[in-house]
């Protein structure tokens, strides 16, 4: 139809199949920049398509924003339930890892907003500025939509978006990363001294400074608190691997960037990724939560 109108119901069930492998990249996509959950944004994903299924598109004039307003109104109503449940949560809380690149099991839309390092970022604006911010500067929807989604004024959108793209960009000035060859060197070596418990080795590559994060949520043994200074920090992965030698360490993309994934005893155990500046680890993160491991 000349006007870009969905067809009439007849033919909406066979045209919504088709454009939904399209445009299903970018529902997950919203819903897991806004939760950080890979089981939440599929759980969101699927009660879009639902709606979509079930809808009159007739009057839809782009079906693309249409779903992922759907998605992003469904993801801000979970999102600030979630806010109340990251105060109960034992001990550091991190993003559920998002298997990227050739080892994630469907099409992702990939770019800085997906790592964990930007996923940390956004954790630290208000559920309404994330919203503006993810919905705007990511996804490119016009005001008024997002104002919809919020239940503001077009202009109050605007200043959310703004106020939020303001702080992200000094968070991101206080936390420069490296370029993603430096990054995999970097990862490289580290697993080398890591598998070797070479304590030397580590000790070299990490910052004077550097901040050990380990996400076990209560629901297995790790540091509740984050760990301080390189040579302290080698020293507890020296004593974790030969307490607990990993059968595999696997490089693999996450959130678009390198990480490595370890397995024990056949499971993956943990999912590591790091922040990396001037050739030095200055942040460690490790998600050990079983609970956010599923998805890998």
């Amino acid at each position: 139809m000349g006007d870009g109108r969905m067809p009439g119901p007849s033919h909406q069930d066979e045209l919504l199949a088709a454009a939904w492998e399209t445009h299903r990249p970018a529902v997950f996509g919203v819903a897991y920049r806004l939760l950080a959950s890979v089981a939440d944004a599929e759980d969101v994903t699927q009660d879009v398509w639902l709606r979509a299924a079930g809808a009159d598109l007739r009057d839809v004039r782009d079906l693309r924003a249409w779903l992922v307003t759907v998605a992003a109104r469904r993801s801000y109503d979970i999102l600030r339930s979630a806010r109340l449940r990251r105060e109960t949560y034992v001990g550091p809380w991190l993003p559920e890892p998002l298997l990227t690149g050739p080892d994630a099991a469907e099409p992702v839309l990939v770019d800085e907003s997906v790592g964990s390092a930007m996923l940390l970022i956004m954790e630290e604006l208000s559920p309404p500025e994330r919203v503006a911010f993810v919905l705007h500067d990511v996804f490119g929807l016009e005001f008024a939509r997002i104002a919809d989604v919020l239940s503001v004024s077009v202009p109050g959108a605007r200043q959310l978006a703004s106020r939020a793209r303001r702080r992200v960009a000094r968070a991101k000035q206080s936390v420069p990363q490296a370029p993603r060859a430096e990054r995999e060197r970097v990862l490289a070596t580290f697993r080398a001294a890591y598998e070797a418990g070479d304590l030397a080795g580590l000790i070299r590559l990490l910052h004077p400074d550097a901040v050990f994060v380990t996400d076990g949520g209560g629901e297995v043994s790790a540091a509740r608190k984050p760990i301080f200074g390189g040579e302290r920090v080698a020293e507890v992965m020296v004593r974790l691997v030969r307490q607990r030698r990993p059968d595999r360490i696997q490089v693999v993309e996450v959130g678009g960037e390198p990480a490595l994934l370890f397995r024990r005893e056949g499971r993956v155990h943990s999912v590591d990724t790091a922040q990396i500046t001037d050739g030095l680890i200055t942040t460690y993160r490790r998600v050990l939560n079983p609970r956010k491991l599923p998805h890998v």
